[in-house]
């Protein structure tokens, strides 16, 4: 049956906060516009009259889609090369979401979307669903097709997961970005002791290439090694500006809702790198250089406004 234009305006409507649902879920924005797409083919697909409460039936359809993808994608994930992490959103990109509340903020930080890639399908859809979009376990159970009390304990296991990986307390978003200011100047200091100062004991730095982009396939662990990385990841080096066809700029911004250093060349993003800060030091460094994880940044960045770069790298 062909749809009316008010049936795509109902569905168009419902696009952004699908697109969210499945960003959360899949970890990929352009997965995430794919599932969208399938789900309005779907739409397209069936007698809509007959559809009583289209934003649940839009949900149940995009959600189960999501779950499908997410079952493959633990065997691409497990061919991938190397380290696998999010892609990365600026800050205002409409696929975050809601961000009216801490747990909503929570739950699409780049720290968080990596941890969820530690649950089952069906505890991140149900972790998704009632931190980030605040849906009643009675609506979660009806999407699933599980019960109201095996969705109840699927998000108190998925929250133990996260909260056990998120073990510190954070710091607010001026004392962090005054922390990256100081990272950004021990780093192009050419000395160790002050990135060691900046760092928890255990900080971890993680680089997703795909493949595509030189990335250590396994992560560097504990604040002296990852200090020694970091300082040489600012040296400049002709090998490194041949590698990236120049010298990026460097600008400090806001990705996923937390502090990040975002490397641009001609106006196209070629790295990001996202900080996890605790009141302790920072913790994490998720560098995000693989180019099929970044056209959406890049895209988003040229639409921005933006200063100048603080420096230029290499």
């Amino acid at each position: 049956m062909a749809l009316t234009v008010h049936d795509v305006d109902r569905f168009e409507a419902s696009r952004p906060r699908l697109e969210a649902i499945a960003y959360r879920l899949l970890g990929s924005a352009s997965e995430a516009e794919d599932a969208v797409q399938e789900t309005f083919l779907r739409w397209q697909a069936a007698d809509v009259g007959l559809i009583e409460v289209p934003e649940a039936w839009l949900t149940k359809v995009l959600t189960n889609l999501c779950l499908n993808q997410l079952a493959s994608a633990r065997a691409r994930r497990e061919a991938y090369v190397g380290q696998w992490l999010p892609e990365p959103l600026l800050a205002g990109d409409p696929m975050l979401g809601p961000a009216d509340t801490a747990e909503q903020r929570d739950s699409v930080s780049y720290a968080v979307l990596t941890l969820l890639e530690r649950l089952s399908p069906n505890e991140r859809a149900v972790y998704v669903l009632r931190e980030a979009f605040d849906y009643p376990h009675r609506e979660i159970a009806e999407i699933l097709d599980i019960t109201e009390a095996a969705s109840q304990q699927l998000a108190h296991r998925a929250r133990k997961h996260i909260s056990d990986g998120k073990a510190r307390v954070e710091v607010d978003q001026a004392a962090a970005r005054r922390i990256v200011d100081e990272f950004l100047a021990a780093a192009t200091s050419g000395r160790t002791e002050p990135l060691v100062r900046l760092l928890t004991q255990d900080a971890v730095s993680i680089g997703d290439g795909g493949g595509k982009v030189p990335a250590r396939t396994k992560a560097f662990e504990g604040a002296l090694a990852v200090a020694t990385f970091m300082r040489g990841l600012f040296k400049p080096g002709k090998a490194k500006r041949a590698l990236v066809g120049g010298s990026p700029g460097i600008h400090v911004t806001t990705v996923n809702g937390d502090p990040a250093v975002v490397a641009v060349l001609d106006g196209r993003v070629v790295g990001v790198m996202c900080l996890e800060i605790t009141a302790e030091g920072i913790a994490a460094f998720r560098n995000q250089v693989n180019p099929d994880k970044l056209g959406r940044m890049t895209r988003r960045w040229a639409a921005a406004e933006h200063g100048e770069p603080l420096f230029k790298a290499f």
